[in-house]
């Protein structure tokens, strides 16, 4: 039975508190351990790969009580997956690894997309694996960067199995530098779960404790919720705050840690705050105060010019790794910003992500 999206936000509007859950409290009192870093920089990068199509359009059909919207917005989606094309984009983001050889990289909307319409008559077909072609890009540089950990995020199944489409973070290191003791992925206590027929939003994060050059690293990547239209004013900046505050509190006291990722929130933000006051550094703002650092987003074809970003929701964050004077050392940049960095598409230039990534060296 079709299920409006209205319907479904509705249920977190009759618990008390306006939600059906409890609230964590943001208080994590972990101090900042200031401990120097070995003589080596360590670098890591966060890239959102991007579906490569606007599937809250899809969604926002599916939501409505006609049903005679649905199909057209499929279609469009398809079309414009096809524009961007993630073959292409996937090789020039393997360039950006090759050139900047980061020891860590998080991914983000790390797809699945598997459609086949000719049942129905309609010659659409795409069936990509993101993460596969990111590898096979990666090998075929002569680079050794292996899966450390993965998480099963969105779920989309749509025509009676005709459309399928699965999100994963996934967490890349590159293996002849980085010793992995242990790994692994998991989703969120908090998420919007279901929110029309056939689509499940549950977001989640990945992490690895590593060792390079016999010195302790943990690395973690998360993709927190998304704005979604039609959501109750503040609902999703409680979620991303306990999103994030999970992570917090499962990293625990770990004396080193770097956690990047597509936070969609902004400096200022409950989510900002809950890193903020648990010890963390915003890389960003501590290495290029003063510089806005926008990292969201291209359209959704990918087909602007030049970047025309109002958001910063991409992140890099360290505990541990500043001086004995409180300073992070290092250098930080975006990827995906400047039109030098489009590539050949099926139709124009198109850039890698319609989030800026961002490449991040801490010395």
């Amino acid at each position: 039975m079709r299920r409006a999206f209205a319907v479904s936000l509705l249920v977190f509007a009759v618990a008390c508190n306006d939600y059906p859950f409890e609230l964590p409290k943001y208080s994590f009192p972990i101090a900042e351990q200031r401990v120097a870093a070995p003589g080596s920089a360590i670098t890591v990068m966060t890239q959102n790969l991007y579906v490569g199509a606007d599937v809250d359009l899809v969604i926002r059909a599916l939501a409505t009580p006609d049903p005679t919207d649905d199909f057209a917005a499929l279609m469009f989606a398809i079309e414009t997956v096809n524009k961007t094309d993630f073959p292409a984009r996937a090789q020039t983001i393997a360039d950006q690894i090759a050139s900047t050889r980061p020891h860590a990289v998080g991914l983000q909307e790390v797809s699945e997309i598997n459609i086949d319409l000719r049942p129905l008559g309609v010659d659409a077909v795409v069936n990509q694996d993101f993460l596969a072609l990111v590898q096979a890009a990666l090998a075929a540089r002569g680079l050794h960067y292996a899966l450390a950990a993965t998480s099963n995020n969105v779920d989309v199944n749509l025509v009676s199995g005709l459309v399928r489409l699965r999100d994963h973070d996934a967490l890349l290191v590159d293996a002849d530098r980085v010793t992995v003791d242990a790994a692994g992925g998991q989703n969120f206590a908090v998420n919007l779960g279901q929110v029309a027929d056939g689509v499940v939003l549950v977001r989640g994060w990945v992490y690895a404790q590593t060792m390079i050059g016999g010195v302790a690293y943990t690395f973690a990547s998360a993709h927190t919720e998304s704005n979604l239209a039609g959501a109750p004013a503040g609902l999703l900046d409680q979620i991303r705050a306990a999103q994030v505050g999970e992570m917090v509190a499962t990293l625990g006291a770990s004396a080193r840690v770097i956690l990047m990722g597509d936070l969609n929130d902004t400096p200022g933000s409950p989510m900002y705050g809950v890193l903020a006051n648990s010890g963390f550094t915003d890389t960003w703002r501590a290495m290029r105060p003063g510089v806005d650092g926008l990292t969201c987003c291209h359209p959704a074809d990918l087909s602007e010019q030049t970047a025309s970003f109002d958001q910063r929701i991409d992140y890099v964050w360290t505990r541990g790794l500043g001086r004995d004077n409180g300073t992070l050392q290092g250098s930080i940049e975006r990827f995906g910003a400047v039109p030098a960095s489009r590539v050949a598409g099926p139709s124009y230039r198109i850039w890698p992500s319609d989030h800026a990534g961002l490449v991040a060296e801490i010395r």
